[in-house]
């Protein structure tokens, strides 16, 4: 009670500054020093990138496929390819060229409920590097040094929504020398490779500009989150999603006034952070989520609860000085934090929020405008040049392991355009055994144990992915049922 009462002192005086500021016209405040002149830095001139011609099945023949793919948080691979192939900084001759920039839409391989499964990506990769190493010269010339990707899934470049699977999988081995551009970003984290830009997740720029208000609006709201506490289907109990830290989050304050949370998703969502001073950002499956984007663009101070992120363009965002950084040990102790922090504070915080720059930084708007996130990444790769001597490799010599890697990478991605890929038959079918059986010790309808029978008989016979997707995964949905099965079949493609 003594917490609230005196921040119900402190809202009112962050309120009333701000709203005599927004009578005349809204107070900003820019980066001092070298990081602003690196969030405004235009970087055309500085560079060369060449734009592969790949052929359709690898991005716009997936797209196509599933339109899904141009609004989900992974999309900024498939608008940095547009942006690029009008970009002033794109050349035609690939000998001038100081970067190479491959369009592969790597998450655009959607199930129904619109989740990007990775577990074809590898092929997919390795496919289209083949592809360019052996009709251009550029790859093999220094093996992919002046190369880069764009690969925004949860774990980058190690190709698996969960950690423990991504770690035991590592990076691709083909982009060891690359530059990868992600939206995974943790330190000492063998998904993260040193020289790697991290971005911003992709957030819909039209729909969040549709929902701007005033900028005097009062911000009565001390704390704001919308989102799962819990992952019921793949770890009901809190312990290994976010690594406890969403769960202590709602066990902790649930009944805080302080406090506006709830797993509930409204239609005033984006207003509602508008009016909020703190918005919390905590980590999911994977330390990143668009929070911190919708944060940042709303003016709302992004608790960011990760511990050893790596955030989106570090070297040009002052994340330290607009952000709040809570460890995942602390956050029981979250209200003495935040309201610990004092009002000049969080002031000197909100102007900085209220830059142009800054919210531009953290979109992928169309048109490109100067300093949004195509611009950053951009800005990012001018300055590795000029690439290093020592990159650039003897006619005929190789650095790169084309064998290595585990084997299913290693099969041929012979049609792309389909869901055909072959699926270990024996691990698939002893988890329908363990399905049926848990089924019918729960007592659920018999036509959904006669499914899980007939499912394992088909696979057994036909080693086909298409037979989960036009059978199964549709029999589960139609007969709504949850938990084991319906994880267990949206990660069915595990090689």
């Amino acid at each position: 009670m003594k917490h609230f009462c005196l921040w119900g002192l402190v809202v009112l005086l962050a309120t009333i500054e701000l709203a005599a500021a927004g009578h005349s016209s809204f107070r900003t405040e820019r980066i001092s020093g070298s990081a602003g002149d690196v969030l405004e830095d235009d970087p055309v001139g500085k560079l060369k990138v060449y734009v592969y011609d790949l052929p359709n099945k690898y991005n716009k023949k997936l797209l196509q496929k599933d339109s899904r793919c141009l609004t989900h948080m992974f999309a900024a691979e498939i608008f940095m390819h547009r942006f690029l192939l009008s970009s002033a900084v794109r050349t035609l001759n690939p000998d001038e060229a100081d970067w190479f920039y491959t369009p592969i839409y790597i998450t655009c391989d959607l199930t129904p409920n619109g989740l990007p499964l990775p577990f074809k990506s590898p092929r997919v990769m390795r496919s289209a590097i083949q592809l360019i190493s052996a009709n251009w010269p550029y790859w093999n010339k220094t093996e992919g040094a002046d190369h880069f990707f764009v690969v925004p899934h949860d774990f980058g470049p190690c190709f698996h929504y969960q950690e423990e699977k991504a770690i035991e999988r590592g990076i691709l081995p083909l982009l060891q020398r690359a530059t990868l551009v992600q939206t995974f970003g943790q330190k000492n984290h063998v998904c993260l490779k040193e020289g790697s830009i991290t971005i911003p997740p992709f957030a819909p720029p039209q729909r969040i500009l549709a929902h701007q208000i005033p900028p005097d609006t009062p911000r009565s709201i001390f704390v704001y989150f919308r989102g799962l506490f819990y992952d019921v289907n793949n770890d009901p109990e809190g312990g290994y999603y976010a690594r406890g830290a969403r769960a202590a989050i709602w066990e902790n304050f649930k009944n805080n006034p302080l406090f506006d949370m709830s797993t509930d998703h409204p239609t005033t969502y984006y207003e509602d952070m508008q009016r909020s001073i703190f918005c919390l950002c905590p980590l999911g499956w994977a330390p990143w989520s668009p929070r911190l984007v919708e944060a940042v663009v709303f003016g709302c101070i992004p608790v960011i609860i990760a511990d050893d992120i790596v955030l989106p363009f570090a070297d040009a965002i002052p994340w330290e000085e607009i952000g709040v950084f809570v460890e995942e040990k602390d956050v029981p102790q979250l209200d003495t934090i935040l309201t610990s922090i004092p009002v000049e504070v969080i002031l000197r915080k909100q102007r900085l929020l209220a830059n142009p720059f800054m919210k531009r930084a953290m979109l992928f708007p169309q048109p490109a405008q100067a300093g949004d996130a195509f611009h950053q990444i951009l800005n990012g790769l001018a300055r590795k040049l000029p690439h290093e001597k020592r990159v650039y490799l003897k006619p005929g010599e190789k650095v790169l392991n084309w064998t290595s890697g585990p084997p299913g990478d290693l099969k041929p991605c012979s049609d792309l355009s389909t869901r055909r890929v072959e699926i270990h038959v024996d691990w698939l079918g002893r988890i329908l055994r363990f399905e049926e059986e848990k089924l019918r010790n729960d007592d659920v309808s018999g036509v959904v144990v006669d499914w899980a029978v007939d499912t394992h008989n088909s696979l057994l016979q036909q080693s086909r992915e298409d037979v989960v997707y036009s059978l199964a995964l549709k029999r589960v949905m139609t007969f709504g049922v949850d938990g084991g099965v319906r994880a267990m079949l949206s990660r069915v493609m595990v090689a």
